[in-house]
This record gives C-alpha cells, structure tokens and sequence, in this order.
C-alpha cells in the first residue's frame, strides 16, 4: 500500500466522569496501553503518535517509544473539542513528518475496545473504496434509538426527543426496539481518516466533523470510550471475547 499510514491517540486530563481514566487499570494494563497495542500490531501503521497534557499519559507512551505531542492549553478545557484536538495533532504530525500523511487512525486514551484487526480492515476498506472520507467503527445498539430518546418537558412529564414526524408514518412504529431496523453509534474506538478529512475539518459531518461526510462502518460489538464506571465492566467483557486476560493478549502468540 502506498502513502503512509500514522496514528495518533489522544487524552486530556482532568476527567470529571472518572478521574483518571485514560490510565485506569483495566486486566492488569493501564487503559490507554489497549489502542497503543492495536496500533503497534497493525499491519498499515508507520507511526504513532500520542497527544495529551497529561505526564502520566506521556509516562506510559515513552513505554512504548512514541512520539509525543503537547496540547495547548487553549485545547486542555472541559469545552475544548475533540476534533480541534485532532486536527492540532494532525497539523504537528504533518509538520513533523514533512509530507501528509494518507491515512490517519484516530484513537483515545480511554477507548479500550479496539485491536490491530479492526484497525487493519478499516484500512482496507478505504482502500477498496477510494470514494470514502472515512472508516470508524460502530456498535449496533437499537435500545437506544432516536424513536425510544426521551427528554422532560417542563421539567416534568417524558415527550419524545425527536418528534415522530421524523420517522414517516407513525403506524409503523411500535414498543419493538428493533422496528425501525438496525441503529448504529459511532462507537469511537477508532476512526480511520483520510487526510483531506481533517484539511477540511468544518465541511465533516456533525457531531464528528473529522470524519468527512462519506462514512464506512467497521462493525464493531459493544464498542464505548470509557466515561462513566459502568463501561469499564463492558469493556473488560469486550476484551475477554477478544483473548486478552491479565497476562496475554492476542499478540502474544
């Protein structure tokens, strides 16, 4: 494959969810030591690169030799975004690298669900279709359906959050979480990027504007970033599927 092909992976400090989180131990690892591996054990990657404000993030990548990015502080607050984030690294890398890059893996420190397969067929697929901005990964949860969202109205009573109108003739929807078919959530354990994606990060689709607007799933199972104490547990089930244990990981054979 021609081009180059370079992750970065990103986490801030300062969590409120669960403080920590991008080094929480997980199977005996620190979080973040999950997307470092997926990439080392990628077929297509050149080069990794980790940006944080976070020494104990730094602490960990120089474990592993990569390469380190300092965000500014303008982009370490609660209302900075992720995709600015990216896009800042994205810049320094191609600085660094003195040419652009034709791929970018987007990772997160506190994304654990994510190995060097799903990574390798992202990959692939772009490959396979030239057309596309983007790879991510996504989760088929129907539970959470835009027709089964609620919010309070008047601080008191449920009312749909998005209006029924919406879903075309009302006669066809039910209780059935599965009557409007299949919902898929960009699980963010990865996203893999052209370039031109984030050279053009404000004509990308919201709510992430990095993924251009052509968009591939990579089917993923359970996938999550782990913000609240509750997805540690489903993140442990994802790896345990996938053979990591407290001391082996897949890569290991």
């Amino acid at each position: 494959m021609s081009g180059m092909t370079v992750a970065i992976l990103l986490g801030r400090k300062g969590s409120k969810g669960l403080p920590g989180k991008n080094v929480i131990p997980i199977l005996n690892r620190p979080a973040m030591h999950y997307p470092i591996l997926a990439a080392i054990n990628s077929k297509y990657v050149d080069r990794i690169f980790v940006s944080s404000d976070d020494e104990c993030v730094f602490g960990e990548a120089a474990k592993f030799n990569l390469e380190l990015i300092r965000r500014p502080e303008s982009l370490c607050s609660d209302d900075a975004l992720f995709d600015d984030a990216l896009a800042h690294a994205y810049f320094e890398v191609k600085k660094r690298l003195q040419e652009t890059p034709k791929y970018v893996v987007a990772l997160m420190c506190n994304a654990v669900t994510v190995d060097a397969e799903l990574i390798d067929s992202a990959i692939e697929l772009l490959e396979e279709n030239p057309e596309a901005d983007s790879a991510v990964t996504v989760s088929k949860f129907n539970m959470y359906s835009p027709l089964r969202a609620r919010k309070i109205n008047n601080g008191k009573y449920l009312m749909p959050f998005v209006s029924f109108d919406a879903f075309g003739d009302s006669a066809a929807l039910s209780c059935d979480r599965d009557s409007q078919g299949d919902c898929f959530f960009a699980d963010m354990s990865h996203s893999v990027i052209r370039s031109r994606c984030l050279e053009h990060l404000k004509e990308g689709l919201l709510p992430q504007r990095w993924m251009g607007q052509k968009i591939l799933p990579v089917y993923n199972v359970a996938g999550c970033d782990i913000d609240e104490p509750w997805q540690v547990e489903m993140s442990i089930w994802w790896l345990k599927v996938k053979g990591f244990t407290e001391e082996l990981t897949p890569y290991d054979a």
